[in-house]
């Protein structure tokens, strides 16, 4: 099981379509930890209109954990078989172990209008 997560400075970045890189960690299904960690660079422009749904599907991702994003970001991303989690913020891996412990849940809060303008809620 492999999750990802948009990422800046080593800490989620609240916008998902202009972070600066994906944290991709694998995870051991059975026991929930995390294996290995590879970065997967972000497109360039704004990713909401990339193929990086595409890109980190085909490389096993099945989870996002992210700050703000769009409806249609979202949309992209559950059509390439990922299950989004929106609301998180904190270090990386901080978040990631959360997620693995069930303490994590989507906030269900979508960016309203796509103006690059998402700011943490």
């Amino acid at each position: 099981m492999k999750i990802a997560l948009p990422s800046r400075d080593n800490k989620i970045d609240s916008h998902f379509g202009h972070c600066e890189y994906f944290t991709v960690y694998t995870v051991n299904a059975e026991n929930r930890e995390i294996i290995a960690e590879e970065t997967v660079p972000s497109p360039v422009g704004c990713g909401c209109k990339s193929n990086i749904a595409q890109t980190l599907a085909a490389k096993g991702v099945t989870v996002m954990l992210a700050g703000n994003m769009g409806q249609g970001a979202v949309n992209v991303l559950n059509n390439s078989g990922i299950e989004v989690l929106r609301g998180c913020s904190g270090e990386i891996k901080t978040v990631a172990l959360n997620w693995l412990s069930g303490t994590l849940a989507d906030s269900g809060e979508a960016c309203a209008a796509h103006d690059h303008a998402c700011h943490d809620h």
